[in-house]
């Protein structure tokens, strides 16, 4: 009976350790949650757009960051650059083409983790109805417990350059350049 009883409970212990040491999947905080863009313009200025509802899950590993993965999207819509009729013109086919391709995805394909608190996160952008593999040269800021929401929660910053014409975007190129400065900052709550 001693024997089976500590059998029973080394296999509970491993079981619970497998458990703990599972991928925890997080929710996009989408009020704290967007990205940000610039491009120069004729060389006279820089401008700056930024998205939001930005909708996704991460899937975290702290035990083994690398073995994380994150899944993003967010509505070409809620582009905003303060000036309206730039962002109409920005929705069009010129640019967005927002009425056939609504929507802006991302998927991790693989994670390189560069530092304690670094990665470069690989996945495939669909943007404009075409799809490209981007790094991200991501930071997690933070991870630990939210003081208001009382449960785990997370932080990142990522950055990237992508080109506009890679996507059918390169209307005006290279007076407005076709290089295009991308920062993107995410929470996430556990779920």
């Amino acid at each position: 009976m001693i024997k089976t009883t500590a059998l029973t409970a080394a296999a509970f212990a491993v079981t619970a350790g497998a458990a703990l040491a599972e991928p925890q999947t997080y929710s996009f905080d989408t009020a704290h949650s967007q990205v940000v863009f610039d491009y120069t313009h004729l060389g006279f200025s820089t401008t700056t757009g930024m998205f939001s509802g930005i909708d996704g899950t991460i899937s975290f590993d702290a035990e083994n960051p690398a073995n994380s993965s994150v899944e993003a999207t967010f509505p070409v819509t809620s582009l905003m650059t303060g000036d309206e009729a730039r962002d109409e013109h920005f929705l069009t086919d010129d640019f967005f083409g927002a009425e056939a391709a609504p929507e802006v995805t991302f998927t991790s394909t693989s994670i390189e983790v560069t530092g304690d608190n670094t990665a470069l996160i690989t996945g495939d952008l669909t943007l404009n109805g075409i799809t490209k593999e981007v790094v991200l040269d991501t930071v997690l800021n933070q991870q630990g417990e939210h003081p208001m929401e009382n449960k785990p929660w997370l932080g990142f910053d990522a950055t990237t350059t992508l080109l506009r014409s890679d996507f059918n975007m390169a209307m005006f190129a290279p007076a407005v350049s076709d290089e295009v400065e991308v920062a993107i900052s995410v929470e996430a709550m556990a779920e």
